[in-house]
C-alpha cells in the first residue's frame, strides 16, 4: 500500500535519485530552479508517497510571489517509472493542494504539461501577468487560485519568499 507523508531528511538521497531519473540531470538548469535553490521548501508542504518502504514518489511547495503577492510555486513531481500511470502522480497533487489549502495558501504555481494540470483546475489565464526568472513556455506556466481572488495585483517576475536553507547566505542587490 502506498502511504504518502511529510518529507524527512533521511529521504533526501532517494527524492534526489528518483528526480534525476525522472527528470534527468538538466533539471537543475530549469527556470523553476532559480526560484528553489538554497530555499526550504514551505512547512508542511514537502511530501514522499513511500511503497514497501521505497520512496516512489515526492512533490514539494515553496514560497514565492510576485508584486508583494504571496504563492507558492510546485515542483517538482515526481514518481518512479514503472508506477507513472497508476495515479500516484494524481494522489500527491491531489494531497499537496489540500495540504496548501488548509495551511491557508491562496494560489499554487507551476510549469508543467498543461493538459495534465488541467484536470486539478491549473489554468496559463492565471499567469498572464507574471513571469518566471528566466525562460519559460508560456503554455506551460500555470496557476491555481485556492482562493478566489488569490492572485489579483500578481504581475512581474516571481521571486523566492521561502526561508533561506541552513548556512546559505542571501545575495545583495547591487546600491
Amino acid at each position: 500500500m502506498i502511504r504518502i507523508r511529510d518529507e524527512i531528511a533521511a529521504d533526501v538521497p532517494a527524492r534526489e535519485a528518483l528526480l534525476d531519473r525522472c527528470l534527468g540531470e538538466r533539471r537543475a538548469a530549469k527556470s523553476s530552479e532559480r526560484l528553489r535553490e538554497g530555499r526550504l521548501s514551505a512547512e508542511g508542504l514537502a511530501l514522499t508517497a513511500e511503497l514497501d518502504g521505497e520512496i516512489v514518489g515526492t512533490v514539494r511547495l515553496w514560497h514565492v510571489e510576485a508584486n508583494g503577492v504571496p504563492a507558492l510555486m510546485l515542483g517538482p513531481l515526481a514518481v518512479k517509472p514503472e508506477l507513472q500511470g497508476e495515479g500516484l502522480g494524481k494522489m500527491l497533487m491531489r494531497e499537496a493542494l489540500w495540504r496548501a489549502a488548509c495551511r491557508g495558501h491562496g494560489a499554487v504555481i507551476l510549469v508543467g504539461d498543461a493538459s495534465y494540470y488541467a484536470r486539478f483546475g491549473f489554468d496559463p489565464a492565471l499567469t498572464r501577468d507574471l513571469a518566471m526568472p528566466g525562460p519559460v513556455e508560456r503554455e506551460r506556466f500555470l496557476a491555481i487560485e485556492l482562493r478566489d481572488g488569490a492572485l489579483n495585483g500578481a504581475q512581474g517576475v516571481l521571486i523566492a519568499t521561502g526561508e533561506l536553507a541552513e548556512g546559505v547566505v542571501p545575495l545583495r542587490k547591487a546600491a
